[in-house]
Protein backbone atom coordinates (compact mmCIF):
# COMPACT_ATOMS: atom_id res chain seq x y z
CA UNK A 1 0.00 0.00 0.00
CA UNK A 2 1.04 3.70 -0.80
CA UNK A 3 1.39 6.20 2.26
CA UNK A 4 -1.96 7.93 0.84
CA UNK A 5 -3.53 4.12 0.49
CA UNK A 6 -2.56 3.72 4.35
CA UNK A 7 -3.45 7.04 5.44
CA UNK A 8 -6.93 6.99 3.60
CA UNK A 9 -7.77 3.83 5.54
CA UNK A 10 -5.94 4.66 8.74
CA UNK A 11 -9.59 5.33 10.29
CA UNK A 12 -10.80 5.52 13.68
CA UNK A 13 -12.43 1.97 14.31
CA UNK A 14 -14.42 1.48 17.63
CA UNK A 15 -15.48 -2.01 17.19
CA UNK A 16 -13.28 -4.83 16.97
CA UNK A 17 -13.08 -8.69 16.59
CA UNK A 18 -12.51 -10.68 19.86
CA UNK A 19 -9.23 -11.66 18.13
CA UNK A 20 -5.69 -11.46 19.81
CA UNK A 21 -3.18 -9.33 17.74
CA UNK A 22 0.08 -11.56 17.91
CA UNK A 23 3.07 -10.25 19.72
CA UNK A 24 5.72 -10.51 16.36
CA UNK A 25 2.64 -7.42 15.20
CA UNK A 26 2.56 -5.56 18.66
CA UNK A 27 6.67 -5.66 18.43
CA UNK A 28 5.80 -4.24 15.19
CA UNK A 29 3.59 -1.41 16.37
CA UNK A 30 5.95 -0.67 18.72
CA UNK A 31 8.91 -0.39 16.81
CA UNK A 32 6.95 2.01 14.70
CA UNK A 33 6.66 4.21 17.67
CA UNK A 34 10.36 4.03 18.69
CA UNK A 35 11.48 4.97 15.46
CA UNK A 36 9.27 8.55 15.45
CA UNK A 37 10.89 11.73 15.23
CA UNK A 38 11.74 13.43 18.47
CA UNK A 39 11.89 17.18 18.96
CA UNK A 40 15.74 17.89 20.21
CA UNK A 41 15.66 13.91 19.88
CA UNK A 42 14.93 13.86 23.41
CA UNK A 43 12.65 10.77 22.99
CA UNK A 44 10.20 11.96 26.09
CA UNK A 45 8.17 8.99 25.45
CA UNK A 46 7.66 5.92 26.67
CA UNK A 47 4.79 3.44 26.15
CA UNK A 48 3.00 0.30 28.25
CA UNK A 49 0.96 -2.02 26.15
CA UNK A 50 -1.64 -3.86 27.24
CA UNK A 51 -2.79 -7.16 25.57
CA UNK A 52 -3.88 -9.69 28.77
CA UNK A 53 -7.78 -10.02 28.93
CA UNK A 54 -8.41 -9.03 32.07
CA UNK A 55 -5.94 -5.90 32.13
CA UNK A 56 -7.56 -4.29 28.84
CA UNK A 57 -11.25 -4.94 30.68
CA UNK A 58 -9.24 -3.03 34.04
CA UNK A 59 -8.48 -0.40 31.34
CA UNK A 60 -11.61 -0.29 29.39
CA UNK A 61 -13.14 0.83 32.67
CA UNK A 62 -11.88 4.27 32.57
CA UNK A 63 -12.22 4.75 29.21
CA UNK A 64 -15.11 6.79 26.93
CA UNK A 65 -16.02 6.75 23.23
CA UNK A 66 -17.71 8.43 20.40
CA UNK A 67 -17.89 11.87 21.77
CA UNK A 68 -20.03 12.83 19.22
CA UNK A 69 -22.55 9.37 19.17
CA UNK A 70 -25.03 8.75 22.17
CA UNK A 71 -23.19 6.10 24.62
CA UNK A 72 -25.30 3.33 23.18
CA UNK A 73 -24.01 3.72 19.93
CA UNK A 74 -20.51 4.63 20.80
CA UNK A 75 -19.31 3.11 23.65
CA UNK A 76 -18.29 -0.85 22.06
CA UNK A 77 -20.29 -3.61 23.46
CA UNK A 78 -18.70 -6.61 25.49
CA UNK A 79 -18.21 -8.33 21.99
CA UNK A 80 -16.60 -5.44 20.71
CA UNK A 81 -13.94 -4.06 22.54
CA UNK A 82 -10.21 -3.34 21.97
CA UNK A 83 -7.59 -6.48 22.42
CA UNK A 84 -4.81 -4.13 23.23
CA UNK A 85 -3.85 -0.81 24.06
CA UNK A 86 -0.87 1.12 23.95
CA UNK A 87 -0.55 4.06 27.03
CA UNK A 88 1.70 6.86 25.38
CA UNK A 89 3.53 8.01 28.71
CA UNK A 90 5.33 11.30 28.91
CA UNK A 91 8.00 11.94 30.97
CA UNK A 92 8.10 15.13 32.16
CA UNK A 93 11.45 15.29 33.12
CA UNK A 94 12.69 15.27 30.14
CA UNK A 95 10.15 16.75 27.93
CA UNK A 96 6.28 18.09 29.82
CA UNK A 97 4.98 19.54 26.88
CA UNK A 98 5.64 16.32 24.02
CA UNK A 99 2.73 16.73 22.22
CA UNK A 100 4.04 16.96 18.77
CA UNK A 101 6.24 14.05 19.76
CA UNK A 102 3.02 11.47 21.25
CA UNK A 103 1.43 12.64 17.96
CA UNK A 104 3.81 11.32 15.51
CA UNK A 105 4.64 8.12 17.55
CA UNK A 106 0.36 7.47 17.52
CA UNK A 107 0.86 8.10 13.41
CA UNK A 108 3.66 5.35 13.15
CA UNK A 109 1.90 3.22 15.31
CA UNK A 110 -1.43 3.47 13.77
CA UNK A 111 -0.02 2.93 10.35
CA UNK A 112 1.84 0.10 10.85
CA UNK A 113 -1.18 -1.37 12.61
CA UNK A 114 -3.32 -0.61 9.50
CA UNK A 115 -0.86 -2.28 7.38
CA UNK A 116 -1.57 -5.39 9.28
CA UNK A 117 -5.49 -4.94 9.11
CA UNK A 118 -5.58 -3.82 12.66
CA UNK A 119 -7.93 -0.47 13.48
CA UNK A 120 -6.95 1.85 16.14
CA UNK A 121 -8.53 5.04 18.22
CA UNK A 122 -7.10 7.31 19.97
CA UNK A 123 -8.48 7.74 23.53
CA UNK A 124 -8.24 11.35 25.26
CA UNK A 125 -11.79 11.11 27.05
CA UNK A 126 -9.80 8.93 29.58
CA UNK A 127 -9.42 9.25 33.80
CA UNK A 128 -5.85 9.91 33.67
CA UNK A 129 -6.33 10.01 37.95
CA UNK A 130 -7.20 5.74 37.64
CA UNK A 131 -5.33 4.89 34.90
CA UNK A 132 -2.27 6.60 36.15
CA UNK A 133 -2.54 3.83 39.24
CA UNK A 134 -2.97 1.16 36.87
CA UNK A 135 0.23 2.09 34.86
CA UNK A 136 1.95 2.48 38.42
CA UNK A 137 3.57 6.07 36.86
CA UNK A 138 5.52 7.90 39.10
CA UNK A 139 5.64 11.60 39.67
CA UNK A 140 7.88 12.14 36.48
CA UNK A 141 5.30 10.08 34.26
CA UNK A 142 2.23 11.69 32.44
CA UNK A 143 -0.71 10.27 30.55
CA UNK A 144 -0.73 12.00 27.28
CA UNK A 145 -3.48 9.51 25.76
CA UNK A 146 -4.37 5.70 25.34
CA UNK A 147 -4.67 4.03 22.15
CA UNK A 148 -7.46 1.14 21.40
CA UNK A 149 -6.22 -1.63 18.71
CA UNK A 150 -7.83 -4.59 17.25
CA UNK A 151 -8.95 -6.14 14.10
CA UNK A 152 -11.96 -4.13 13.37
CA UNK A 153 -15.88 -5.42 13.10
CA UNK A 154 -17.36 -2.63 10.98
CA UNK A 155 -16.23 0.06 8.01
CA UNK A 156 -15.36 3.77 8.24
CA UNK A 157 -15.32 5.48 5.16
CA UNK A 158 -14.61 9.40 4.42
CA UNK A 159 -16.69 11.39 2.92
CA UNK A 160 -15.70 14.66 1.17
CA UNK A 161 -16.96 17.95 1.92
CA UNK A 162 -16.81 21.62 1.36
CA UNK A 163 -16.45 24.04 3.49
CA UNK A 164 -19.00 25.07 6.31
CA UNK A 165 -20.63 21.01 6.13
CA UNK A 166 -21.51 19.57 9.08
CA UNK A 167 -18.05 17.59 10.21
CA UNK A 168 -19.85 14.95 12.75
CA UNK A 169 -19.26 11.53 11.95
CA UNK A 170 -21.86 9.41 12.27
CA UNK A 171 -23.16 5.98 11.38
CA UNK A 172 -25.04 5.20 8.07
CA UNK A 173 -28.07 2.46 8.14
CA UNK A 174 -25.42 -0.57 8.57
CA UNK A 175 -23.36 0.82 12.10
CA UNK A 176 -20.58 2.00 9.87
CA UNK A 177 -18.72 5.56 10.24
CA UNK A 178 -19.13 8.23 7.71
CA UNK A 179 -16.25 10.44 8.47
CA UNK A 180 -16.59 13.74 6.41
CA UNK A 181 -13.58 15.59 5.54
CA UNK A 182 -13.05 19.03 4.26
CA UNK A 183 -11.52 19.15 0.49
CA UNK A 184 -10.19 22.44 0.87
CA UNK A 185 -8.01 22.36 3.29
CA UNK A 186 -5.01 23.92 1.92
CA UNK A 187 -3.39 26.85 -0.89
CA UNK A 188 -0.66 28.35 -2.36
CA UNK A 189 1.02 31.74 -0.99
Amino acid sequence: MSVLELAKGCRTYRRFEQKKISDADIRDIMEAARLAPSGRNAQPLSFIVVDDKAKVDSVFAYTKWAGALPPELGQPKDNERPVLFVAVIMNTDVNAAADTDAGLAIQNMSLAAWEKGIGRCILGAINRIELAKIFKLTETQKLHSLVAFGYPSHKSTIKDVAEGDPLNYYLDDNKDYIVPKKTEIWKKL
